[in-house]
């Protein structure tokens, strides 16, 4: 009896696990566009 809770306890687990990696997978990353005051662009008009 013990084993099959444990078997089913491994198995939920690893369950959650793929399903939250997947879930990552899938999230979009976006990135800020750049500001057009930067200090690098004031560098070079110097």
């Amino acid at each position: 009896m013990v084993l099959i809770v444990s078997v089913l306890v491994v198995l939920v687990v690893l369950a959650l696990s793929l399903f939250t990696i997947q879930k990552g997978y899938r999230y979009k990353h976006t990135i800020d566009p750049p500001k057009e005051n930067s200090t690098y662009e004031k560098q070079e008009e110097k």
